[in-house]
């Protein structure tokens, strides 16, 4: 009998990376959902005597994202203790002012990946484990940007408040004994996705400098650090009392 169930999205860098690595131990099934494999994680796992399986797919793409849903959601075994869905995928692009903020498709894109995939696989996972005497998590990694307004990131901020209040809506729905949810923003980390802020335009994004400043001054979070704090929150056993989070509430 497996004792955990993990389905980690954005598995292959920063947050999701240190994730996946903390997740896999013995008696634990992981699947990645990921643009990309990592070699180094598939050691690690079979090092561990952990099952992991990693899919590769582009989560912006709905159509891929919704097979990706149907496929794992169909194959999740029945008799483990416990089931966790961690949504972590998710990008800042793009970066512009309001009034400029005119690309259709990258708006899009970013709305997929940062939202809607974020419902797709949750749908699935709800359907899949409803009625089992399990413990059944969804943990979405969010962002201060959704509870903040930040200039020049419209789009980031739209997705992780649009992000933030579904997560409510589903604690509503899942009520006493359902699923349990958190929307929880995870502080400033050093991944990829800071050096993508820190290459953005000056004019685009206004607090740019204030970023730079983040990580020359050595403020940035490690992402194994947050990775291990996130996965003490997910042991939690008041996880989902509180649907909208920050870690950093917690040292």
């Amino acid at each position: 009998m497996t004792d955990t169930i993990a389905i980690l999205t954005g598995a292959s860098r920063g947050i999701g990376a240190a994730l996946a690595r903390g997740i896999a131990r013995p008696g634990v099934r992981l699947v990645t959902l990921a643009r990309r494999e990592d070699a180094e994680l598939a050691a690690l796992a079979k090092a561990q005597g952990a099952d992991l399986e990693q899919i590769q797919v582009d989560l912006s793409d709905l159509a891929a994202a919704q097979s990706v849903a149907e496929r794992v959601a169909a194959a999740l075994p029945r008799d483990a203790k416990r089931y966790l869905l961690i949504n972590n995928a998710g990008t800042v692009q793009p970066v512009a002012a309001s009034a400029e903020l005119a690309d259709g498709a990258a708006i899009a894109s970013a709305f997929n990946l940062n939202v809607t995939a974020v419902m797709l696989l949750t749908a699935r996972f709800v359907q899949a484990v409803r009625g089992l005497q399990a413990d059944r998590r969804v943990l979405n990694i969010s962002s201060g940007a959704g509870r903040n307004p930040m200039a020049g990131w419209g789009v980031y901020c739209a997705t992780k408040a649009a992000l933030d209040m579904y997560t409510r809506v589903l604690k509503q729905e899942q009520g006493e004994g359902g699923v349990r949810a958190v929307s929880l923003a995870p502080g400033i980390v050093d991944t990829d996705m800071q050096v993508a802020i820190r290459a953005s335009d000056p004019a685009s994004f206004p607090a740019l400098a204030k970023f730079q400043e983040f990580k020359a001054a050595g403020q940035l979070a490690a992402p194994a650090d947050v990775a291990a704090r996130i996965l003490a929150y997910l042991d939690r056993d008041d996880f989902g009392t509180t649907e909208i989070d920050d870690i950093r509430n917690y040292r």
